[in-house]
C-alpha cells in the first residue's frame, strides 16, 4: 500500500514537471556547421532522454558481447553443480535406504561433479563401510584428515573402525584427538570417559567429566551421579593406601547420591575404622530409608566391633524398623536372629518375607534355621530344595551380567554406573507354593484313596484320641511304598498299595538311614521327600482303621522298625532279609527327570493361623530352575 502510495505521488511530480516544461516560453536552438536546430523545451528534454537511452542499450551490447565467454563459463558451471548436488542427494537417500551399490554410483558420480565438496568423501566413505570395505574407508577417513573441515569426521570414522576391529587403544587415540579439537563433540567426550573408567584412570576421568559438564555434554543430574560414581570408585581403591581420602571421597560420593549403595558403605566402614560410630550408623540410615540393601544391614550390624550377636540384633532391628515392610530388613533380622539364637524371632522374620513373596534368601536362611535350632536335616534339605525352584534373588546386574559385587563400569559396553541392584532378567521363574504349615509342623503326605478313606473316618471323630488316631493311621498307610513314582493317578497309586499275589518274587527292603540326632527319624537314603516317623505309628491305637490295617503289612513294619544302635549316631543300617512286600511299582524312565508330587515334606501337617482357620497359602509363582 505505502509503496502505490509512493508510485502514485512520483508519477504525479513528473506530470507537475512535463507540465512546467510545457509552459516554458521560447525555444531550444542547437547549430553546427551551418544547420541549426530549434524546438520547443519539452520537445528538447524528450529528445535528450531517448537518446540517452539509446547510449546505455548500446553499452549493454558492447559488454555483453565482451562477456560472452565468462558468461558461458558461469553457466555450464552452475549447470555442472546442480547435477552433482543432484547425484549427491541421490547418493545419501540410496545411503539411508541401505543401497550400497546405487549410493556408490551415485557417490562417484558426485565425487565427478563437485571436486572439492567434502560431502562426497563422507559419502564415499560410507558407503564403503556399509559394502564392507574396511581398507578402502580407513583411506578415505584418513585423507579427511587433512583439512580443517573434514578432521572431526575422519576421527569420527577411523574411531568407528577402531572399535569394530577391536583396537581400544586406537580408539581411545581418536576420541582423546577429537576432544581435545572439538570440545563439544559428545560421541568423543563419552567415549574418552569410558576408557578412562575401564582403565581405572579416575583422576582422569574426573577431569573428563568436568570438561564435559562444561560443554554442557550432561544435564546436572547425570553429572552429580557419574562424579559420584568416579568418587566411589578412586574412593574403593585408595581404601588401603590412603584411608583418611578414601573417606573424605566417600562421603563427597554419599552426599552426591544417597541411594549409591557402595559409597555409604564405604563410608561407613572408614567412618568405623577411625572409630566415628555415630556418623557411620548416620550414613547407613539415610541411604536405607532410599534404597534398602543386605550390604547396608551388614555394615550396621557390624558398626560396632566387639558386640555380641544380640546388640547385633537390637541394633539390625533398629535399621529395620527405619524402612517398614522392606524384604531387606527382614532378612537382615532373622539373620542376626540366627546368630544370636533367638529362633522364634527368626521364624517370623521370614514368615513376613514368605508370606508377601517367594525368596531365595528366605528358604536358605529357613533351611539354615532348622540346621542351627532342632539339628533336622530332612527339613533343611526341604528348603534347600524349595530355594532351589525359587526367583532369582536381586543382584547387581548390567548389559547381562550379573554380579555379586558392585562394579562402576559395564564390563561388556564400558558404560558408566551401569550396574542396578534389581532381579535379572530373561529367566524363568518356577511355581513355588509356600504355606503357614511349612513353617512349623510337618504337613500330611498325599494319600491313596484307602488313606483318604482312613483320613475321612478319623475326622468325623470329633475328640483328640480319635484325631489322632486317624493321623496315625494315615502315616501308617504312607508306609506302604516311600519309593519316588512318576505315576500318582489314583488308580497307580491304589495298585501301588494293593499287596502283590504270594508268587510274586520277594524284594528287597530298601536302606534305612538314621539321621544324626534324631532317633527313629528314618528314610530311604535315596529319596528325602518320602521321610516318615515310626514314633507317630507308636502313637496311634493298635487296631486302627480297617484301610490303614489293610495298607500295613509286615515287611513294612519291620523296614521302617529302627535298628537299636541307630540311636547312637548317623549310621545306615543294613538291608534287611528278604520278605514278602507289596508288587514292586513302574519304575520310571531314568532318562526324563523325577517329577516329586509332593509340593511339602510327607510329614508336614500344616499350620493353622492364629484364629483357628484353614492354612494360609500364598500365590503360585512360575518355576525357576538352576
Amino acid at each position: 500500500m505505502i509503496r502505490v502510495l509512493i508510485f502514485i505521488i512520483l508519477l504525479f511530480f513528473a506530470a507537475l514537471g512535463f507540465a512546467w516544461l510545457a509552459d516554458l516560453p521560447g525555444t531550444v536552438s542547437i547549430g553546427w556547421e551551418g544547420y541549426v536546430w530549434e524546438q520547443s523545451p519539452i520537445v528538447a528534454v524528450v529528445m535528450l532522454g531517448l537518446v540517452l537511452v539509446a547510449v546505455l542499450a548500446l553499452h549493454s551490447l558492447v559488454m555483453t558481447i565482451l562477456r560472452s565467454p565468462r558468461i558461458a563459463n558461469r553457466f555450464f558451471v552452475r549447470r555442472r553443480r546442480e547435477k552433482g548436488y543432484r547425484a549427491l542427494s541421490r547418493g545419501l537417500l540410496a545411503l539411508g535406504a541401505g543401497d550400497a551399490k546405487l549410493a556408490r554410483k551415485h557417490g562417484v558420480d558426485a565425487d565427478k561433479l563437485l571436486k572439492h565438496e567434502p560431502a562426497t568423501k563422507l559419502l564415499l566413505a560410507q558407503t564403503a563401510q556399509m559394502a564392507g570395505r574396511h581398507d578402502e574407508a580407513r583411506e578415505r577417513y584418513e585423507a579427511m584428515l587433512e583439512e580443517d573441515d573434514t578432521r572431526p569426521v575422519g576421527l569420527h570414522g577411523l574411531f568407528i573402525e577402531a572399535e569394530r576391529e577391536g583396537e581400544p587403544l586406537a580408539a581411545r587415540h581418536y576420541a582423546e584427538e577429537a576432544a581435545r579439537e572439538a570440545p563439544g563433540l559428545a560421541w568423543a567426550g563419552q567415549a574418552v570417559l569410558g576408557y578412562q573408567a575401564v582403565a581405572r584412570d579416575w583422576e582422569k576421568a574426573l577431569h573428563t567429566l568436568e570438561a564435559n559438564y562444561t560443554a554442557k555434554l550432561l544435564d546436572k543430574k547425570t553429572y552429580r551421579r557419574h562424579r559420584a560414581v568416579i568418587l566411589t570408585a578412586l574412593a574403593m581403591d585408595l581404601e588401603q593406601g590412603e584411608p583418611d581420602r578414601a573417606y573424605s571421597l566417600a562421603r563427597e560420593a554419599h552426599g552426591m547420591a544417597l541411594d549409591l549403595v557402595p559409597a555409604a558403605v564405604l563410608a561407613a566402614r572408614l567412618a568405623t575404622r577411625k572409630g566415628e560410630i555415630r556418623k557411620a550408623t548416620k550414613l547407613i540410615e539415610s541411604t536405607w530409608r532410599v534404597a534398602p540393601h543386605p550390604d547396608l544391614a551388614e555394615a550396621y550390624a557390624h558398626v560396632r566391633t566387639g558386640d555380641s550377636a544380640v546388640d547385633r540384633l537390637k541394633r539390625v532391628k533398629v535399621l529395620a524398623g527405619q524402612k517398614a515392610n522392606a524384604a531387606e530388613g527382614s532378612l537382615a533380622v532373622a539373620r542376626v536372629a540366627i546368630e544370636a539364637r533367638e529362633f522364634d524371632e527368626a521364624r517370623d522374620a521370614l514368615k513376613s518375607v514368605l508370606r508377601a513373596e517367594t525368596s531365595r534368601a528366605a528358604f536358605l536362611l529357613m533351611a539354615e534355621l532348622e540346621e542351627a535350632e532342632h539339628g533336622d536335616k530332612g527339613r533343611m534339605r526341604e528348603w534347600l530344595a524349595r530355594a532351589v525352584r525359587a526367583p532369582q534373588d536381586k543382584a547387581w546386574v548390567a548389559d547381562g551380567i550379573v554380579s555379586r559385587d558392585w562394579r562402576p563400569v559395564s564390563p561388556v559396553t564400558g558404560r558408566l554406573d551401569a550396574f542396578e541392584w534389581a532381579t535379572p532378567a530373561g529367566m524363568d521363574e518356577g511355581a513355588v507354593l509356600l504355606e503357614d504349615a511349612a513353617f512349623d509342623e510337618p504337613a500330611l503326605p498325599i494319600l491313596t484313596p484307602a488313606q483318604a478313606e482312613a483320613t475321612e473316618a478319623a475326622a468325623v471323630v470329633s475328640s483328640p484320641a480319635g484325631a489322632q488316631a486317624g493321623r496315625a493311621a494315615a502315616d501308617e498307610a504312607s508306609m506302604v511304598d516311600v519309593t519316588p513314582r512318576r505315576d500318582i493317578s489314583p488308580a497307580a497309586r491304589a495298585d501301588a498299595a494293593t499287596p502283590a499275589p504270594s508268587s510274586a518274587k520277594p524284594q528287597a527292603t530298601p536302606a534305612v538311614e538314621v539321621l544324626p540326632g534324631k532317633e527313629g527319624y528314618e528314610g530311604t537314603t535315596d529319596d528325602v521327600s518320602h521321610m516318615t516317623r515310626p514314633q507317630d505309628l507308636a502313637e496311634a491305637p493298635a487296631t486302627g482303621t480297617p484301610a490303614a490295617a489293610a495298607a500295613t503289612t509286615p515287611a513294612d513294619t519291620k523296614a521302617s522298625t529302627p535298628a537299636p544302635q541307630a540311636a547312637a549316631g548317623d549310621v545306615r543300617d543294613k538291608p534287611a532279609a528278604a520278605a514278602p512286600s507289596p508288587a514292586k511299582p513302574a519304575q520310571a524312565d531314568p532318562k526324563q527327570p523325577i517329577a516329586f508330587p509332593l509340593e511339602r515334606m510327607p510329614d508336614d501337617p500344616g499350620l493353622e493361623d492364629e484364629e483357628g482357620g484353614e492354612a494360609f497359602a500364598t500365590p503360585t509363582r512360575p518355576r525357576f530352575f538352576n
